[in-house]
């Protein structure tokens, strides 16, 4: 039992490890402006990882401590203390690996939050170049509007000189 909870805990120390990594990945593609709180989750999270990994070690050495006693036959108080110590080990094993699996949650929801954040962004780009295209194309036709009223004034005095002109007594 004690064998298999100890692989259960190096398994779980493992995939947490590899989590740390996908993680520390993510982190890395996260715009500048943005990263640096990121980063300090993740420096957290990789202390505490290690935090673990020594308590861990620890925890294996009593355990390894407790066989070697029993097979030797050693008094039953001193296995008893290190029947407590290992069971105060295990316990914070299982309270650091739930701490882990929170992390793992943050990790999820922030890149959750991230992505949608990535859309909005996008969204928000597309609209901004469609209104830059509407601008440009307000101010073509407003040059073409320029133009064309510039020519009626123009005829517009032209044709209003010989207007007054024909008018004019002939000598």
């Amino acid at each position: 039992e004690k064998k298999q909870m100890v692989a259960n805990v190096e398994k779980q120390l493992e995939e947490a490890k590899e989590l740390l990594e996908q993680m520390d990945l993510e982190v890395r593609e996260i715009p500048p402006q943005s990263r640096g709180m990121y980063s300090n989750r993740m420096r957290s999270y990789k202390q505490e990882m290690g935090k673990l990994e020594t308590d861990f070690k620890r925890s294996r050495i009593a355990y390894s401590d407790e066989v070697r006693n029993e097979l030797l036959g050693d008094d039953g108080n001193s296995s008893e203390n290190q029947r407590a110590h290992l069971l105060d080990n295990t316990e914070r094993l299982e309270r650091s690996s739930r701490r882990l699996e929170a992390g793992y949650q943050i990790a999820v929801e922030t890149e959750q939050i991230g992505q949608e954040m990535l859309e909005n962004l996008s969204h928000d780009r597309e609209k901004i170049q469609r209104a830059r295209e509407r601008l440009r194309e307000t101010d073509a036709n407003l040059g073409k509007s320029s133009r064309i009223l510039t020519g009626m004034l123009r005829r517009g005095c032209s044709v209003k000189k010989q207007f007054h002109l024909s008018l004019a007594p002939k000598a």
